[in-house]
């Protein structure tokens, strides 16, 4: 469902904004999943009963010289069926909303690029998994665990999961929590506590300690969302 930032945005969703994806491996995710990508417009999924389409956009649009260093999302609004003219997202059905939503997450977690080779995206997540399994332990949690390719956090006010790969965090059981990542522009600087050049890794890492211990976030458009 819509979150708080998103229903007083009104007309877009911000909440993949910065994600950085895998050109080639997002376009054959959109297109298993009913979408069509236009060099012009970018990702497009048409819902023709309800004539209404689910737009991604990108920053620099999605084929240009950026391609060569990865895609970066922008926002996801719906349109009048042929039309630029954005909808309101409370005009737009649940279902038709979540299913659009699912998509865009199945793209940022299976595509995402972190400033590594999308290839090796297997050693990037254990990686991450033992920055975050040591950091909890130097910080004395003991509310964070792993499945798979996330972390489980037992945070004060609810339970979340953070995807070691794309640092897309839920709340379980619920939706997508919003909470906007350090943009592509900032790569190649260094982030503390990581002499590491990728953000990704940063973000991930902050995240987990962030909603570890979620009782202390001050954050009001992150607040809003939790409790």
């Amino acid at each position: 469902m819509p979150t708080a930032a998103e229903a007083e945005d009104g007309v877009k969703s911000l909440r993949f904004a910065g994600h950085q994806v895998n050109p080639k491996q997002a376009a054959a995710l959109f297109g298993s999943r009913g979408w069509v990508t236009h060099p012009e417009e970018g990702p497009v999924k048409t819902f023709h009963d309800q004539g209404l389409s689910v737009r991604v956009t990108m920053e620099g649009g999605w084929f240009t010289p950026a391609e060569v260093e990865g895609m970066t999302l922008q926002a996801v609004l719906f349109t009048e069926r042929g039309s630029w003219q954005p909808v309101q997202l409370e005009e737009v059905p649940p279902r038709l909303f979540s299913e659009a939503m699912r998509d865009v997450d199945l793209v940022v977690s299976v595509a995402h690029m972190g400033g590594v080779d999308p290839e090796a995206s297997a050693s990037t997540v254990d990686m991450r998994r033992t920055l975050v399994r040591e950091t909890a332990m130097l910080l004395d949690f003991d509310n964070v665990r792993f499945s798979n390719h996330h972390s489980i956090i037992e945070g004060k006010l609810g339970t979340y999961n953070v995807h070691l790969g794309s640092g897309v965090v839920h709340r379980q059981p619920g939706g997508a929590v919003c909470i906007i990542p350090v943009g592509a522009q900032h790569r190649r600087r260094l982030f503390l506590p990581f002499a590491d050049d990728d953000p990704k890794t940063a973000e991930v890492v902050s995240k987990v300690v962030l909603l570890a211990r979620d009782s202390e976030i001050k954050d009001p458009t992150i607040l809003e969302q939790l409790v």
